[in-house]
């Protein structure tokens, strides 16, 4: 894993995050716009947050991208970080760990969203454990948890494949709801404790 750099490839110049073995994460700049309209426009990437509706190209340009951009000053440390190709340079997504909106410095939501393209190749787990490792080492945050749909079967696998633990299901009240609510939400968790405990924290 990498310090805080400088980026090479897409969006070169924009700090760095953290590296694995085929990711580099580093902050979003507003030339990202373009990658993230494409991404937020795939309906199979959108299928268990939108039901598959694009967000609108404008919603992203004036919107998403600022909000994204105001929250490293806002929140030192946590945020939404370009997930990018270390071999080829090439935008693959995005991974998050999120303020909570209660204000708890003491933990964060993980989530990853990425382009079909990078489907099926373990990147969603290996970014995320990734994050993990930073959350707990270098920001010293005591719980990270994460938060999908009880149907979405991929994104719980990649929960517990990064050492989450399921917590519990939960439903909420939708105006539009999409197909697969009525079964629910369901949050993992991940304590700072447990993963010193375990493997990953040695």
């Amino acid at each position: 894993m990498a310090d805080i750099g400088e980026s090479g490839g897409f969006g070169a110049g924009a700090s760095v995050l953290l590296e694995t073995d085929r990711l580099r994460l580093r902050r979003f700049v507003p030339a990202d716009a373009d990658a993230l309209v494409e991404l937020d426009s795939d309906p199979e990437v959108m299928r268990f947050l939108t039901g598959g509706r694009p967000t609108p190209a404008e919603v992203v340009r004036a919107e998403v991208l600022p909000r994204l951009l105001r929250g490293y000053d806002r929140h030192p440390g946590l945020g939404r970080w370009a997930a990018v190709d270390r071999a080829g340079g090439e935008f693959l997504g995005w991974f998050a760990l999120d303020a909570p909106t209660d204000g708890d410095g003491t933990q964060a939501e993980l989530g990853y969203r990425l382009r079909r393209a990078a489907w099926g190749r373990g990147l969603a787990t290996e970014g995320s454990l990734a994050l993990v490792r930073y959350a707990f080492t270098t920001l010293g945050l005591r719980r990270v948890w994460a938060e999908t749909m009880a149907v979405n079967a991929a994104s719980r696998r990649v929960m517990e494949k990064t050492g989450l633990r399921y917590v519990r299901t939960f439903h909420l009240d939708w105006d539009d709801p999409i197909p697969g609510t009525e079964h629910g939400e369901v949050e993992y968790e991940l304590l700072r404790a447990e993963w010193t405990a375990g493997d990953r924290g040695r």
